[in-house]
């Protein structure tokens, strides 16, 4: 048990002190959804009035959260193809540890990295026009961290199905960008298709954001929500649940 928490601390440790080092890493990652947010966002707010009673870039700022936290969460993950093609993976399945510790120390150290980029987001919210409490500030946080930790959770099982880093663009194209786009970031599920509607019920980020969305507008649910809360936090809870199950068995497979 002792070494398994030690196992999980050296991996957080250790993708953090990375993060701290790669400057240019937190700038890409930023640079993103700061581009989506006052260059999409401000465009499509002079095209889309929604009847909502907010700008469009209100509207849209819990995505652009939901976002960061998916790409970073994504970019924390791909670092386990990294480490198969440098050796370092090799070195951790044969450690004596169990794999569920290095799936989970993976998945933390992710939380960690996306949640600290999620904030640098969220304390934008005085510059478009939002009013956010203290209270608000610390349930945003918190449902970014459990957001977090299911993603980081979904790439690391993405992740070990790949063993190049050429496979990266694989992974943007088909999985990461549907992901985004079919969340309910940029527009309300319920205006989507029924085809498309049924995707987004399937899709983990599309309750994360669902959530986010509460605790930006808690007056206006009628409005901005799609799902039930505790159905939000129940989905985000359970996926992460097998997520992590999952991927832990596939790393016993390759002991």
């Amino acid at each position: 048990m002792k070494s398994d928490l030690n196992a999980v601390y050296v991996i957080v440790a250790r993708e953090f002190i990375k993060f701290v080092r790669e400057r240019g890493r937190l700038i890409s990652t930023l640079a993103r959804p700061l581009l989506w947010l006052f260059l999409v966002g401000g465009g499509m707010s002079r095209m889309v009035s929604p009847d909502m009673g907010m700008p469009y870039m209100q509207f849209i700022f819990p995505g652009i959260i939901g976002m960061t936290i998916l790409f970073s969460s994504i970019f924390s993950s791909i670092s386990i193809i990294w480490d198969k093609e440098f050796g370092f993976m090799k070195e951790m399945l044969v450690a004596p540890v169990s794999r569920f510790s290095i799936v989970i120390g993976k998945a933390l150290s992710g939380t960690v990295v996306s949640t600290l980029q999620a904030l640098i987001i969220l304390f934008l919210f005085p510059v478009i026009g939002l009013k956010l409490s203290i209270i608000q500030i610390f349930l945003i946080l918190g449902i970014s961290i459990i957001l977090s930790f299911c993603l980081s959770s979904l790439g690391i099982l993405i992740a070990t199905f790949y063993e190049s880093f050429e496979s990266f663009s694989v992974i943007m194209n088909f999985i990461v960008m549907p992901m985004f786009f079919l969340s309910g970031a940029m527009y309300p599920v319920k205006l989507l298709p029924h085809v498309l509607s049924f995707l987004t019920k399937i899709n983990p980020l599309t309750y994360g954001i669902d959530a986010l969305k509460y605790m930006v507008f808690p007056e206006k649910k009628l409005l901005t929500h799609d799902f039930p809360l505790s159905l939000d936090i129940a989905v985000i809870i359970i996926s992460s649940v097998i997520f992590v199950a999952i991927a832990a068995m596939v790393f016993e497979r390759k002991k």
